[in-house]
């Protein structure tokens, strides 16, 4: 694990796998951080170069004063890539981390060879449903607010096992100022006419019980990409890579050997 400066921002980013492998790149979903893949990235193969790390104002990356913007944010991946020498990977990215893959793959065709989309959209939500989320985070804080968001992330028989515990306390240690900072970038993003315009190879998955990016949302994006390929995971909210990682990892690794990127898996 290391931290990477890139001009203004430093990002923490964690490495698994083969240094020479073909790069995998994991982007985590608002107020979560890299060990959100923790699951997956154990049941992929070793023969992968593996990166994952924390967006700005998550984990242990700097959390520069809010808002942000998308641009910001699919920039700062944009220089991570370059940082690492990283071409023609497979991003995989989760809710606004899947809004970063769409924006960086729309921006640099060098780096990205594919996508994996998972339980988001072009847009998500209303700009006032994300302002009015900010303003509570400011004034009550995470904590107060963190039940209600584990009721979109998970489905109920997750949300009453002690399993949902670390992910309630990853929420509500998430810091306000990077948390509504996200948000703003959210709100402002709408990149139907982007996305409709990618060309390369997608994977869509949902979950079925997702209160954040139901599946009919997620389903409609995957429409507009030519060739994409859909996966629903049932039994699973909005971070089914928790909830039903062998699933998850194998609709992934499935794909990757499609794309050749994985030899001689099944």
């Amino acid at each position: 694990m290391n931290s990477i400066q890139l001009g203004d921002i430093h990002l923490h980013v964690r490495q698994d796998g083969d240094p020479n492998g073909p790069p995998v790149v994991f982007a985590n979903s608002l107020g979560t951080d890299l060990r959100l893949w923790d699951d997956v990235v154990a049941r992929l193969p070793q023969s992968l170069r593996i990166i994952r790390y924390d967006k700005r104002g998550h984990g242990l990356s700097a959390c520069p004063p809010a808002p942000y913007s998308m641009g910001a944010l699919v920039r700062d991946a944009e220089r991570l890539l370059d940082a690492l020498e990283v071409r023609d990977c497979v991003f995989v990215g989760l809710s606004i981390g899947g809004m970063i893959a769409q924006g960086l793959a729309a921006k640099r065709l060098d780096q990205i060879r594919a996508v994996v989309l998972s339980n988001t959209a072009p847009k998500i939500g209303t700009r006032e449903m994300w302002h009015e989320r900010i303003a509570m985070v400011e004034t009550q804080g995470l904590t107060a607010m963190s039940d209600t968001i584990l009721q979109r992330w998970f489905s109920v028989t997750f949300r009453e096992s002690a399993a949902v515990l670390p992910w309630k306390r990853m929420v509500e240690t998430t810091p306000a100022a990077g948390y509504a900072g996200c948000s703003a970038a959210i709100a402002g993003t709408d990149f139907y006419t982007t996305t409709a315009a990618l060309r390369l190879p997608a994977l869509v998955i949902a979950g079925s019980e997702d209160g954040s990016t139901p599946p009919d949302l997620v389903r409609e994006m995957a429409g507009l990409i030519p060739g994409a390929r859909y996966e629903l995971i049932r039994e699973a909210g909005h971070l089914p890579c928790v909830e039903k990682p062998d699933i998850y990892a194998g609709h992934l690794v499935d794909f990757l050997t499609g794309l050749g990127v994985i030899e001689g898996a099944s």
